[in-house]
Protein backbone atom coordinates (compact mmCIF):
# COMPACT_ATOMS: atom_id res chain seq x y z
CA UNK A 1 0.00 0.00 0.00
CA UNK A 2 2.35 2.85 -1.54
CA UNK A 3 -0.12 5.43 0.34
CA UNK A 4 1.15 3.94 3.64
CA UNK A 5 4.83 5.19 2.93
CA UNK A 6 4.22 8.28 0.30
CA UNK A 7 2.97 11.83 1.30
CA UNK A 8 -0.27 12.69 -0.87
CA UNK A 9 1.72 15.13 -3.45
CA UNK A 10 4.25 12.15 -4.46
CA UNK A 11 1.27 9.57 -4.60
CA UNK A 12 -0.75 11.34 -7.07
CA UNK A 13 2.23 11.57 -8.82
CA UNK A 14 3.04 8.04 -9.22
CA UNK A 15 -0.72 7.90 -10.13
CA UNK A 16 -0.36 10.15 -13.03
CA UNK A 17 2.46 8.33 -14.17
CA UNK A 18 0.90 4.99 -13.94
CA UNK A 19 -1.92 6.22 -15.75
CA UNK A 20 0.59 7.52 -18.78
CA UNK A 21 2.07 3.99 -18.79
CA UNK A 22 -1.61 2.58 -19.56
CA UNK A 23 -1.33 0.18 -22.93
CA UNK A 24 -3.51 2.62 -25.17
CA UNK A 25 -4.07 -0.18 -27.85
CA UNK A 26 -5.56 -2.50 -24.58
CA UNK A 27 -7.44 0.16 -24.26
CA UNK A 28 -8.98 0.67 -27.56
CA UNK A 29 -9.05 -3.30 -28.05
CA UNK A 30 -11.48 -3.31 -24.67
CA UNK A 31 -13.73 -0.90 -26.20
CA UNK A 32 -13.63 -2.76 -29.60
CA UNK A 33 -14.50 -6.07 -28.11
CA UNK A 34 -17.22 -4.21 -26.39
CA UNK A 35 -18.55 -2.96 -29.47
CA UNK A 36 -18.62 -5.80 -31.30
CA UNK A 37 -20.88 -7.56 -28.81
CA UNK A 38 -23.21 -4.68 -29.10
CA UNK A 39 -22.80 -4.78 -32.90
CA UNK A 40 -23.46 -8.85 -32.66
CA UNK A 41 -26.04 -9.00 -30.18
CA UNK A 42 -24.60 -10.82 -27.75
CA UNK A 43 -24.09 -10.67 -24.25
CA UNK A 44 -21.04 -8.67 -22.05
CA UNK A 45 -20.43 -10.67 -18.83
CA UNK A 46 -18.25 -8.43 -16.18
CA UNK A 47 -16.78 -10.69 -12.68
CA UNK A 48 -14.08 -9.41 -10.29
CA UNK A 49 -13.57 -9.77 -6.78
CA UNK A 50 -13.36 -7.39 -3.87
CA UNK A 51 -12.59 -4.09 -5.23
CA UNK A 52 -12.39 -5.59 -8.51
CA UNK A 53 -15.66 -7.08 -7.85
CA UNK A 54 -16.96 -3.14 -7.51
CA UNK A 55 -15.43 -2.21 -10.81
CA UNK A 56 -16.89 -4.94 -12.50
CA UNK A 57 -20.46 -3.13 -10.70
CA UNK A 58 -19.60 0.32 -12.20
CA UNK A 59 -18.29 -0.94 -15.22
CA UNK A 60 -21.93 -2.55 -15.83
CA UNK A 61 -23.93 0.25 -14.76
CA UNK A 62 -21.90 2.45 -16.38
CA UNK A 63 -21.86 0.34 -20.08
CA UNK A 64 -25.94 -0.45 -19.82
CA UNK A 65 -26.68 3.52 -18.94
CA UNK A 66 -24.06 5.37 -20.36
CA UNK A 67 -23.61 3.91 -23.70
CA UNK A 68 -27.26 5.90 -24.95
CA UNK A 69 -28.53 9.27 -24.87
CA UNK A 70 -31.32 11.04 -23.23
CA UNK A 71 -33.35 10.54 -26.57
CA UNK A 72 -32.51 6.73 -26.56
CA UNK A 73 -33.93 5.96 -22.83
CA UNK A 74 -38.04 6.47 -24.16
CA UNK A 75 -36.93 4.92 -27.45
CA UNK A 76 -38.14 1.07 -27.24
CA UNK A 77 -36.61 0.32 -30.66
CA UNK A 78 -33.01 1.78 -30.04
CA UNK A 79 -30.95 -1.49 -29.88
CA UNK A 80 -29.07 -1.49 -26.08
CA UNK A 81 -25.96 -2.92 -25.38
CA UNK A 82 -26.43 -6.48 -23.64
CA UNK A 83 -24.42 -6.32 -20.42
CA UNK A 84 -24.48 -8.22 -16.87
CA UNK A 85 -22.03 -8.08 -14.05
CA UNK A 86 -22.21 -11.41 -11.98
CA UNK A 87 -20.86 -9.87 -8.77
CA UNK A 88 -24.67 -8.90 -8.44
CA UNK A 89 -26.63 -11.88 -7.83
CA UNK A 90 -25.60 -11.85 -3.74
CA UNK A 91 -27.98 -15.14 -3.16
CA UNK A 92 -26.87 -16.84 -6.09
CA UNK A 93 -23.05 -16.06 -4.89
CA UNK A 94 -23.43 -17.26 -1.33
CA UNK A 95 -25.39 -20.93 -2.50
CA UNK A 96 -22.82 -21.69 -4.87
CA UNK A 97 -20.30 -20.27 -2.17
CA UNK A 98 -21.98 -22.34 0.39
CA UNK A 99 -22.60 -25.41 -1.45
CA UNK A 100 -20.01 -26.13 -3.74
CA UNK A 101 -17.14 -23.66 -3.66
CA UNK A 102 -16.39 -19.95 -3.32
CA UNK A 103 -14.24 -21.15 -6.97
CA UNK A 104 -17.65 -21.78 -8.67
CA UNK A 105 -19.43 -18.60 -8.49
CA UNK A 106 -18.93 -17.20 -11.52
CA UNK A 107 -18.56 -20.12 -13.91
CA UNK A 108 -21.67 -21.54 -12.35
CA UNK A 109 -23.37 -18.56 -13.39
CA UNK A 110 -21.85 -18.27 -17.05
CA UNK A 111 -23.45 -21.78 -17.28
CA UNK A 112 -27.06 -20.32 -17.03
CA UNK A 113 -26.41 -17.32 -19.19
CA UNK A 114 -23.74 -17.47 -21.33
CA UNK A 115 -23.80 -18.29 -25.46
CA UNK A 116 -20.39 -18.75 -27.66
CA UNK A 117 -19.70 -15.40 -29.04
CA UNK A 118 -20.33 -13.46 -25.19
CA UNK A 119 -17.48 -11.42 -24.06
CA UNK A 120 -16.22 -12.22 -20.11
CA UNK A 121 -14.27 -9.18 -18.73
CA UNK A 122 -12.88 -10.71 -16.13
CA UNK A 123 -11.14 -8.31 -13.89
CA UNK A 124 -8.18 -9.14 -11.24
CA UNK A 125 -5.13 -7.26 -9.73
CA UNK A 126 -3.44 -10.38 -8.68
CA UNK A 127 -4.57 -11.99 -11.52
CA UNK A 128 -4.82 -15.10 -9.70
CA UNK A 129 -8.44 -15.61 -8.03
CA UNK A 130 -9.55 -19.26 -8.18
CA UNK A 131 -13.12 -17.93 -9.01
CA UNK A 132 -11.88 -15.85 -11.87
CA UNK A 133 -9.36 -18.13 -13.67
CA UNK A 134 -12.28 -21.50 -13.47
CA UNK A 135 -14.79 -18.76 -15.21
CA UNK A 136 -12.10 -17.85 -17.74
CA UNK A 137 -11.20 -21.32 -18.48
CA UNK A 138 -14.81 -22.43 -19.12
CA UNK A 139 -15.69 -19.40 -21.47
CA UNK A 140 -12.28 -20.35 -23.30
CA UNK A 141 -13.90 -23.63 -23.36
CA UNK A 142 -17.39 -22.93 -24.40
CA UNK A 143 -16.50 -20.41 -27.24
CA UNK A 144 -16.86 -16.87 -25.93
CA UNK A 145 -13.87 -13.82 -25.95
CA UNK A 146 -12.45 -13.53 -22.67
CA UNK A 147 -10.48 -10.10 -21.60
CA UNK A 148 -8.36 -9.95 -18.56
CA UNK A 149 -7.75 -6.53 -17.04
CA UNK A 150 -5.08 -7.40 -13.82
CA UNK A 151 -2.04 -5.52 -12.27
CA UNK A 152 1.46 -6.63 -10.56
CA UNK A 153 2.81 -9.20 -12.71
CA UNK A 154 -0.79 -10.16 -14.52
CA UNK A 155 -0.76 -13.54 -12.64
CA UNK A 156 -2.32 -16.94 -15.19
CA UNK A 157 -5.14 -14.20 -15.94
CA UNK A 158 -2.85 -12.52 -17.91
CA UNK A 159 -1.76 -15.48 -20.61
CA UNK A 160 -5.38 -17.42 -19.60
CA UNK A 161 -7.39 -14.52 -21.64
CA UNK A 162 -7.86 -13.93 -25.23
CA UNK A 163 -7.04 -10.14 -24.42
CA UNK A 164 -5.39 -8.65 -21.46
CA UNK A 165 -5.33 -4.50 -19.85
CA UNK A 166 -2.55 -5.02 -17.92
CA UNK A 167 -1.08 -3.09 -14.81
CA UNK A 168 2.27 -3.69 -14.24
CA UNK A 169 2.43 -2.11 -10.88
CA UNK A 170 2.57 -3.64 -7.69
CA UNK A 171 -0.17 -1.62 -5.50
CA UNK A 172 -3.74 -3.01 -5.54
CA UNK A 173 -5.31 0.47 -5.07
CA UNK A 174 -3.44 2.13 -8.14
CA UNK A 175 -4.09 -0.99 -10.09
CA UNK A 176 -7.56 -0.78 -9.17
CA UNK A 177 -7.74 2.82 -10.03
CA UNK A 178 -5.80 2.30 -13.89
CA UNK A 179 -8.84 0.08 -14.42
CA UNK A 180 -11.55 2.87 -13.63
CA UNK A 181 -9.35 5.51 -15.56
CA UNK A 182 -9.28 2.93 -18.68
CA UNK A 183 -13.09 1.83 -18.30
CA UNK A 184 -14.37 5.41 -17.94
CA UNK A 185 -12.74 6.15 -21.48
CA UNK A 186 -14.20 2.81 -23.00
CA UNK A 187 -17.73 4.12 -21.79
CA UNK A 188 -17.34 7.56 -23.53
CA UNK A 189 -16.05 5.56 -26.18
CA UNK A 190 -19.14 3.46 -26.86
CA UNK A 191 -21.50 6.93 -26.11
CA UNK A 192 -19.70 8.13 -29.27
CA UNK A 193 -20.76 4.77 -31.73
CA UNK A 194 -23.74 3.66 -29.86
CA UNK A 195 -25.95 6.83 -29.05
CA UNK A 196 -23.89 9.45 -31.23
CA UNK A 197 -23.85 6.94 -34.07
CA UNK A 198 -19.84 7.76 -34.77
Amino acid sequence: MLGAEMNVEPYFQRVVEEIKRLDSAAVQALADAIYACYQQRRTVFIIGNGGSGANASHLCEDLGKGSLSRKDFDDDQKRRLRVLSLTDNTPYILAWGNDEGFDRVFSEQLKNLAEPGDLLIAISGSGNSPNILRAVEWANAHAMKTFGCTGFGGGKLRALAHQCLHCAVDDMGIAETLHVVAFHWVVDNLYGRIALGK
